[in-house]
């Protein structure tokens, strides 16, 4: 089985816009990390859908996020990192 790189672009140091800033912190963070950081924020605060726990429900921040969307589905959360990430 061949070795896994380290460079992999996942784990490259991508910098949050204000936004995302303001959830996950401002520091250049590996994407990987951001996700992680984001389902921390959204169990926190208990944002994640009763009924279909595959949806997150937006709050103040997360609504900024995801572009004013009140709901939006788990597996969208990587364009919304794409959007607001460099």
């Amino acid at each position: 089985m061949p070795v896994a790189k380290t460079n992999s672009k996942f784990m490259k140091p991508i910098t949050p816009d204000t936004i995302l800033a303001d959830i996950v912190g401002a520091k250049p963070i590996p994407r990987t990390e951001i996700v992680k950081k984001l389902w921390v924020y959204i169990k926190k605060n208990k944002l994640q859908d009763s009924k279909n726990r595959r949806n997150i429900n937006a709050d103040e921040k997360l609504g900024k996020f995801f572009g004013g969307k009140k709901q939006v589905s788990m597996f969208e959360l990587a364009k919304f990192i794409g959007k607001h990430a460099k």
